[in-house]
């Protein structure tokens, strides 16, 4: 896991190289290096802050995770001089990999997966790249032809940030080294402030919070010709396929997924430093605790958990089953609310772009855990509620399922089972299958007749107006009959694992940790896409169902039979009305900024802290935005 910045330049310059590596330490403490190009005099590497002019620059730093001795070191070269690369992220089957290579005649001086990478890069180009499963983010130089590749993973685990101006282009893991970029304004996207603020959405497709930075789509690499520093429009090498329907039998899938989830956690225990895993309690992160166990029965483990000081938000009991299950050592913080003002600055920094919620904070507290007990790289259950339809929202979009399949009698029956579940509501499951059978453009009128208005009255229409932006709904699309499927397909790749892949990233490198997600490995997730929707979401309305009888046998029974769900759940009403001087001093900044009527900010706060208001999100989020404009010196917010 590291860090990578790049800069390619029409002309020759004395690019300063070392500044924008320096802010990218935390993602590789362990070493750096850079990579000058030069048309005239060719290739310079070094580690020292000096290094020549030249009209490409790549930089690197190295967090040590496989292949810990100077063969690992970065940028890479070949052998001949005429192939680079710097890469961010992991490639867990670099070692099938690497013998397929090996009898392709390729030879290798390490037992690194950049070397894997490099030479897979040089054999096949792009076409190496719907062989890789891992995580990553890479810039591949072809010296002979002057060109630069970029691209990154299936999913998007790991970013890469890109900027274009007039005989210039730039990239990085982060935002922050393109903002201090002399040709990069701050100046907002504000089609995506409306959509974040209004409801949360963020992170997908290639636009980012600010508009002269964007990022490389997930599945997608990108070339830039080095000669006049012109790019090719990002190009995708992979693409989920919700069409396949495999005839299997229910058993014979539960066999199949348990074999490939294994086959999944061992290719992410590879690795030459200790591992570590997160723990909530829940079925997902307790699934690869347990898997990590059947795999590995004599190693150590370490689980790191959040606890919540409210009980009813806490799983320390389900966790603790867990460890007990498995002979884990678990580890456990308990952040309060004074210490989320504390480390507020600090956290809306390292995010980049605002976030979502106050859970944020609880994730990134665990990693802070895992840091200071020795531990550089964790496994975590990301993408598994996404991909096995573990939200109890997800109850509607199978009823629309039945309905549209004309399946009537078993709609009636689906709906009367999942109203017995505990925190579910029949009105609730039937409204959200309604929205199935609403074209798009009658989403805004049926939302404002359900009362959940396009343009809350703490936004500034005008603005919005003035700057041709029209109240809409983000990422709606209208699906076919199997509105299940692809209700998921767009929650893992457009709605909400891309923002939650931004979160757990750049909170596990902040304090130098490689964060792994196992079941977001693509033939994983390819097979779960082929099974029927009852396998995920059964007649009784049970969540995972395929996945619960997979474990069966390796995670405990009181575990795989939860019904409930709360994960890294915070008191974030609590936590606000015991910080009213911090929240107030926010609230306040709202006035000097165009997009909000502050007034009716401190309205909504007064309704939610006297109880007349139920607590909204949209709050947290209008807190987090003020903030991060103060902390980025976002000044382009005037249309």
């Amino acid at each position: 896991m590291c860090g990578i910045f790049g800069v390619a330049l029409a002309g020759r310059s004395d690019f300063q190289l070392a500044t924008y590596i320096d802010l990218l330490n935390h993602r590789g403490p362990d070493d750096h290096g850079w990579l000058v190009w030069d048309r005239e005099s060719g290739t310079h590497k070094g580690r020292q802050h000096d290094h020549p002019a030249g009209n490409l620059f790549l930089g690197h730093t190295r967090l040590s995770i496989l292949d810990l001795s100077q063969e690992g070191w970065q940028p890479m070269s070949s052998d001949d001089g005429r192939f680079h690369i710097v890469f961010n992220g992991e490639i867990y089957n670099y070692q099938e990999l690497r013998e397929e290579l090996k009898a392709l005649g390729r030879r290798f001086h390490s037992h690194s997966d950049t070397e894997v990478l490099l030479q897979a890069c040089m054999q096949w180009g792009q076409k190496a790249l719907p062989k890789l499963i891992g995580m990553f983010a890479f810039a591949f130089f072809n010296s002979e032809s002057g060109t630069l590749m970029l691209a990154r993973d299936h999913f998007g685990i790991k970013p890469l940030f890109f900027s274009r101006w007039k005989g210039g282009f730039a990239f990085a893991s982060e935002i922050a080294p393109l903002l201090r970029l002399p040709d990069v304004s701050k100046l907002l996207n504000v089609n995506r402030t409306y959509e974040y603020l209004q409801f949360g959405s963020s992170d997908y497709g290639c636009e980012t919070m600010l508009r002269d930075i964007e990022q490389l789509p997930a599945a997608h690499s990108m070339q830039i010709n080095l000669a006049d520093v012109s790019i090719t429009s990002p190009q995708a090498y992979w693409q989920l396929d919700c069409s396949r329907n495999l005839d299997i039998s229910f058993e014979e899938a539960s066999q199949r997924l348990r074999s490939l989830f294994l086959d999944s956690v061992a290719l992410h225990l590879r690795s030459d430093v200790p591992v570590g895993a997160a723990l909530s309690g829940g079925i997902d992160s307790s699934a690869i605790v347990c898997a990590i166990r059947h795999l590995q029965p004599d190693s150590e483990i370490h689980a790191f958990t959040y606890v919540a000081e409210d009980e009813a938000l806490s799983e320390k009991s389900w966790a603790g089953i867990v460890a007990r299950h498995v002979d884990a050592t678990m580890h456990c913080v308990e952040p309060a609310a004074a210490d989320l003002v504390h480390d507020m600055d600090r956290l809306i920094s390292t995010q980049g772009e605002p976030f979502g919620s106050s859970s944020i904070y609880a994730q990134n507290r665990v990693f802070q855990l895992a840091s200071e007990a020795g531990i550089k790289v964790m496994l975590d259950g990301q993408g598994a509620d996404e991909m096995l339809a573990g939200y109890p929202g997800y109850a509607g979009c199978r009823l629309a399922s039945q309905l549209k399949h004309g399946q009537l009698l078993q709609a009636w029956r689906f709906l009367q089972h999942v109203g017995r579940l505990p925190g579910r509501r029949r009105i609730d499951t039937v409204n959200k299958a309604i929205g199935y059978f609403i074209p798009s453009h009658w989403q805004g009128f049926a939302r404002r007749l359900a009362n959940r208005e396009l343009l809350s009255d703490w936004l500034d229409a005008g603005w919005l107006q003035q700057a041709g932006v029209q109240p809409h709904v983000p990422n709606w699309q209208p699906s076919g009959r199997d509105c299940l499927r692809h209700e998921l397909a767009n929650s893992l790749l457009q709605v909400a694992i891309p923002g939650l892949l931004r979160y757990e990233d750049r909170n596990s490198m902040a304090h130098s940790i490689e964060s792994r997600v196992p079941f977001l490995n693509w033939p994983l997730v390819e097979f779960v896409f082929s099974l029927p929707e009852h396998y995920l979401l059964d007649a009784q309305g049970q969540t995972k169902a395929v996945f619960r009888a997979a474990m069966r046998g390796i995670v405990p029974d009181a575990i795989l039979d939860r019904q409930d769900k709360i994960g890294f759940t915070t008191p974030e009403k609590a936590w606000l009305q015991a910080n009213p001087n911090w929240l107030q001093a926010t609230l306040a900044h709202a006035d000097t900024l165009p997009m909000f009527h502050a007034g009716a900010l401190q309205a909504l706060w007064r309704d939610i802290d006297s109880g007349q208001r139920r607590f909204d999100f949209q709050l947290w989020r209008c807190l987090n935005f003020i903030r991060w404009t103060q902390l980025y010196g976002i000044d382009g917010i005037a249309v």
